[in-house]
């Protein structure tokens, strides 16, 4: 049964030949529209907010480390701990796999489109996890929302809330946990050569004891994981960037050089890695995606904009820091055009730069950044699978699919028929957030200038009074006068 399943699913299946024709459409024909409208957004939201992303830099490190209320309940999430679900999500599969698949196919230029999307990326970022902060929901004790919530609550479109949720369902709690399923079970059969139906089985077991714990468990868990592993693998990267200091120069001028079609035979590839770095940047760092928002409103923060700077922050952190780093091994290792994609090759250039113990810390590396991406987007699917109804056994039954099944399916599928599920839905889901953002975006607006006039004033800690925003006020639920 498993051998006919995995058929199924391999890169000759049926399965592979739908979805590469559904993204093919999308990100064939029309990658240049999303590419235009994600720019765009960009753009707009960086000259609104006046450059938030680079101005407000030192206050972003400043809260990631603020303490909570002394009146917190102990359920409630911390800013960092949402941080770090949010970072779990971003370091993962797109950081070691997708990167490496970026530049197997468009080339080293698709590099520096990674990171303008990025830089101009972390406004959005910040825009609509502002957003879920001011339309966020009780929950218990702690709070729910994100972009279903403040599409609802915003700009009152019932259908498209329920759209939105369900496309993220589908993304984040089903087809994204089979893509960080496959590439660790593609690492461990390449360093170890563990089957990977075994590999698939584990996962399953250690996912589901996870998820049924709830998001106080996926924050923990996070909050231990990310941390170690993101500074392990910035220092070994430094390591090797360090032995190899004289190549940087000629490295960067690669890079640029590719992404402008200024170097031999890169003319052609231009759009390719233009394309390749905007697919592979936006589901790295997720910026303007509508998943970071889930977890962004769950913190306990006295004013919408500090969680809004924070995860703006992790973009940053997610692009310019871990997925360069995996960039700057491929590139000095000079494997990149030798015809090996997605972690293997990711794995084959440390191997090349430290000997075989390389490939073993990638396999470690992507089993934790993979499966704490497993856990966080898990509860981006259950935020929204609450959204839709309230019914514990639907809840029950996504734990089991998001966990389990999807966990197992992308462990026995081929890597082109994940990234194809994987990209037909990043696009749709995309789209439908950038809407809602663009329309209630004057709301982070009024937050930003708002939070900027009390730290001009000398309040060290903003407070955000609902009463500051009179036309909107019925619309806030948790967010009481201080």
């Amino acid at each position: 049964m498993l051998d006919s399943l995995s058929q199924f699913l391999s890169a000759e299946g049926t399965m592979n030949s739908w979805f590469s024709q559904v993204n093919e459409f999308l990100w064939g024909w029309h990658w240049h529209s999303i590419l235009v409208v994600l720019a765009l957004c960009g753009i707009y939201f960086t000259i609104r907010t006046r450059f938030v992303q680079f101005r407000m830099v030192p206050e972003m490190f400043r809260l990631l480390g603020e303490s909570l209320p002394k009146s917190k309940a102990k359920n409630q999430v911390s800013s960092f701990q949402a941080f770090a679900v949010s970072v779990a999500t971003r370091v993962g599969t797109g950081n070691l796999a997708g990167v490496a698949g970026a530049i197997a196919v468009g080339g080293p230029g698709a590099v520096f489109w990674m990171w303008m999307i990025a830089l101009i990326g972390s406004a959005t970022a910040f825009v609509e996890s502002t957003l879920a902060q001011l339309y966020k929901r009780r929950n218990g004790e702690s709070f729910i929302g994100g972009p279903a919530y403040y599409i609802l609550h915003g700009i009152h479109w019932k259908w498209m809330a329920a759209l939105f949720a369900v496309l993220m369902v589908l993304t984040f709690g089903l087809s994204y946990n089979s893509i960080q399923s496959n590439t660790i079970a593609e690492a461990m059969n390449n360093a170890f050569g563990f089957d990977t139906t075994i590999v698939g089985i584990v996962l399953v077991v250690l996912s589901l004891v996870i998820v049924f714990g709830g998001i106080h468990r996926i924050a923990v868990v996070s909050s231990i994981i990310v941390p170690v592993m993101a500074i392990g693998y910035f220092l070994l990267a430094l390591v090797i960037i360090v032995m190899n200091y004289e190549l940087i120069p000629s490295v960067f001028r690669l890079i640029v050089d590719n992404a402008f079609g200024l170097g031999p035979m890169a003319g052609g590839m231009v759009g390719v890695a233009m394309r390749e770095g905007v697919k592979r940047g936006l589901f790295s760092n997720e910026a303007g995606e509508g998943s970071a928002p889930n977890v962004a409103a769950t913190a306990s923060v006295s004013h919408p904009v500090k969680q809004g700077l924070i995860q703006a922050l992790g973009v940053f952190t997610d692009t310019l820091l871990v997925c360069s780093c995996t960039a700057f091994i491929i590139l000095l290792s000079g494997l990149y055009d030798g015809g090996s994609d997605g972690i293997v090759l990711t794995q084959a250039a440390l191997e090349s730069h430290i000997g075989s113990s390389g490939k073993i810390f990638v396999a470690l590396a992507i089993f934790f950044f993979a499966f704490s991406s497993i856990i966080g987007n898990y509860y981006y699917g259950e935020a929204n699978i609450l959204f839709l109804t309230r019914r514990k056994w639907v809840l029950t039954v996504f734990r089991i699919l998001s966990g389990g099944v999807m966990v197992m399916l992308g462990a026995l599928a081929s890597l082109k028929v994940v990234w194809n599920l994987g990209e037909v839905f990043m696009a749709l889901i995309t789209l439908c957030n950038l809407v809602a953002i663009v329309i209630l975006g004057k709301h982070a607006f009024a937050l930003l200038s708002d939070y900027r006039s009390q730290k001009r004033r000398g309040i060290k800690s903003p407070q955000f009074k609902r009463s500051s925003m009179p036309s909107i006020e019925k619309d806030i639920d948790a967010w009481d006068e201080p």
